[in-house]
């Protein structure tokens, strides 16, 4: 078994200027595949690593949806955009926090939160987008979601700029974790630039540039980089002919879920989950040749 050519994990460190769509367009002209997803968007302003699946490999998406990141953040102190973010209007300015409150405010918006998404937000309410009807002045009451934020480390203050690198679950916003460090220091703030440094166990050091990509240089790596945190099981060859259509094979490994290898190509065969005493195929890659 060989893996098709566009089935696959593509990292990609996104400029300012573009928004997430824009690479997944340069990526379907550079590979001609139409099937590709990502595992979390970046606002346009945003820089960093976009982490695409591509063909069949797009399956595998739900197990990268939610992933820890980690961001490079830079908050404006002393006014509030509508947008959260540089790019909004200002709506309110305050007399920029001191240090001890600022430590305050990171402590307590560390841990288990309860978080209200941006006004301009991709969040659906009754199925209509926060965004647009934010855009036509309409008032939309977004509920919180619970999110984590396991960190904020290397914090320094430059006059009224708050550098930090921010580690927290998928979902997060770190807009928001800017404008409400403004609120709980009795100030305001907005988040002014944003880093996506790490994706899970994905790193924007290991990414390629959208040159790289648009200039048909950009590698794309094996589906199997996709499943890093799992075992991965080798199968001989008649197990994994089993695998590629549907069938079980014995469960060697005790574990809930492995990524299945057949030992010949090295190529993914399969996501699997743990069913008694054999692995049940989740995701199925295509057979080539």
């Amino acid at each position: 078994m060989r893996q098709s050519t566009t089935d696959g994990l593509l990292l990609v460190d996104k400029p300012a200027g573009v928004t997430s769509h824009d690479v997944v367009l340069a990526a379907r002209r550079a590979f001609g595949e139409s099937r590709i997803g990502h595992a979390g968007t970046l606002d346009p302003f945003a820089t960093g690593l976009l982490v695409l699946l591509l063909g069949r490999a797009t399956r595998l998406l739900p197990h990268l949806d939610g992933v820890p990141k980690e961001y490079a953040a830079v908050i404006a102190l002393g006014s509030e955009t509508e947008t959260d973010d540089l790019h909004g209007a200002i709506v309110r300015e305050a007399t920029p926090p001191n240090d001890d409150a600022i430590a305050e405010a990171i402590g307590m918006l560390t841990g288990s939160l309860q978080q209200v998404p941006p006004a301009y937000s991709a969040k659906r309410v009754a199925g209509r987008r926060a965004y647009e009807a934010a855009r036509a002045g309409e008032e939309m009451v977004l509920a919180p979601a619970a999110v984590q934020v396991f960190e904020w480390r290397d914090i320094r203050r430059d006059g009224n700029h708050l550098h930090a690198t921010i580690a927290c679950g998928g979902g997060t916003y770190i807009r928001a974790l800017a404008r409400d460090l403004g609120r709980l220091t009795g100030s305001a703030a907005h988040l002014l630039a944003l880093r996506r440094e790490r994706s899970g166990p994905f790193y924007v050091s290991a990414a390629a540039t959208l040159d790289d990509l648009r200039n048909g240089v950009a590698l794309l790596r094996p589906a199997l980089d996709a499943l890093p945190t799992i075992p991965h099981v080798t199968l001989a060859g008649d197990d994994a002919e089993r695998v590629l259509r549907g069938m079980t094979v014995p469960r060697t490994v005790d574990a809930g879920a492995a990524a299945l290898v057949d030992e010949r190509s090295g190529a993914l065969v399969a996501y699997a989950e743990a069913g008694g005493d054999v692995w049940q195929p989740r995701v199925v890659m295509r057979k080539v040749g």
